[in-house]
């Protein structure tokens, strides 16, 4: 069965959040202070702060292999994809699909650990490594490419 995406409805948020704070765990904790990771794992629990984002996942058959989600129309909140599922292409989709819904400008604080990929989808660095809570990342913006006859 091939991978699906779509816009998640508030009762999968929950189910979002914990593939984000299982992802976190294995592939950017270890990059964090006891005291970062603490402060993730506060935010992402945070209904003030998970009220304000819109989630899109990805499906492998009924399973979440992946979340994105979105403030503001144009800032990368959270975006995660089960270990198994890294390199298939599941993250592009997944930004395509949030891209859609955002302006010509996407930003995103990147954690160390997703510099690379972030790279790879287009976003450049605006300012050097930062450390807030305990949260080390770089801010990043991807600006979408202007189509043939647009205006502006």
């Amino acid at each position: 069965m091939g991978i699906t995406v779509r816009e998640l409805g508030g009762e999968e948020t929950d189910s979002a959040t914990e593939l984000c704070w299982e992802v976190f765990k294995e592939y950017e904790a270890p990059d964090y202070t006891e005291f970062g990771t603490e402060e993730f794992c506060r935010s992402i629990h945070n209904r003030g702060f998970i009220s304000q984002l819109r989630y899109f996942g990805a499906f492998d058959g009924e399973r979440m292999t992946g979340v994105i989600a979105i403030r503001e129309r144009g800032h990368i909140a959270l975006f995660f994809v089960k270990g198994e599922y890294h390199g298939r292409g599941i993250g592009r989709r997944l930004f395509e699909r949030a891209e859609k819904e955002c302006g010509e400008k996407i930003t995103v604080n990147s954690s160390p650990y997703a510099l690379k990929i972030y790279r790879r989808l287009g976003f450049k660095e605006t300012d050097s490594e930062q450390s807030v809570n305990g949260l080390r990342f770089t801010p990043m913006e991807y600006r979408r490419k202007k189509q043939d006859g647009a205006d502006g």
